[in-house]
């Protein structure tokens, strides 16, 4: 990759770093349980059952994935761990987001419960341990875990802009780019993978990529890549 494009891509992690470009974004909802911990009045389960829950409704247009989650939480009286622990889960056929039905909502808080009746947080997981024990999904080692590294990607990073840092036993050197058809396109586009596959090994890949871009914060590549984006569009 050329010094040009290291130069744009670093330029544009800075410019869209920023929680301006994020308002209308799946983010917003753990954002808000996190303004409410540091309140006193909500804690760090609630933000990590909002963070599980809008990241898996993080796909479509942001515009659905924001009113779907609204309708969530609104459902959940914004209260997502009281929720989960108090058992009582709407669970039927009907649509939520696309796809995913209530009674998915239910099966994740099921878990979730399970869970939170032994740790007080979902920190240590791995990425198959999300995969299979919180989400339910068959297990999949070459899967690129999308949601999940993007879900981590906001706990984890702590600039004080866009995400919360609310976990501090991992580094954001540890942190996964979230892979999705836009991120392949684009990563290919600017020379960072030559990969077919839209596998873990990929993401590895364009992470190890970042992180020469980004030494100890690959994922701060994450917002290069919106930028890329962004421009793309406006030109």
């Amino acid at each position: 990759m050329d010094s040009r494009t290291i130069d744009l891509l670093r330029g544009w992690a800075e410019t869209y770093n920023d929680p301006a470009y994020f308002r209308e974004d799946p983010i917003a909802f753990p954002a808000r349980f996190a303004e409410m911990e540091k309140r006193g009045t909500r804690c760090l389960k609630d933000i990590e059952t909002a963070a599980v829950f809008a990241s898996h409704f993080a796909w479509g247009r942001r515009a659905m994935i924001v009113r779907d989650c609204t309708r969530l939480f609104d459902h959940m009286d914004w209260k997502p761990y009281d929720y989960v622990m108090k058992g009582e889960w709407r669970d039927d056929g009907t649509s939520i987001h696309r796809t995913v039905k209530w009674s998915e909502v239910a099966a994740i808080c099921s878990r979730l419960k399970d869970i939170y009746e032994k740790c007080d947080s979902l920190e240590g997981y791995s990425l198959e341990m999300f995969r299979t024990g919180v989400f339910g999904q068959k297990p999949d080692p070459r899967a690129p875990g999308k949601k999940i590294n993007m879900m981590r990607r906001w706990l984890v990073r702590d600039d004080g802009k866009v995400d919360l840092g609310v976990w501090k036993n991992t580094s954001p050197a540890d942190l996964l780019i979230p892979l999705d058809v836009h991120v392949y396109d684009t990563a290919v586009s600017i020379g960072l993978t030559s990969r077919k596959q839209k596998d873990i090994v990929t993401v590895r890949e364009i992470t190890d990529a970042f992180a020469g871009i980004f030494p100890g914060d690959p994922c701060k590549g994450d917002f290069a890549l919106f930028g890329y984006g962004v421009t793309h569009r406006k030109g």
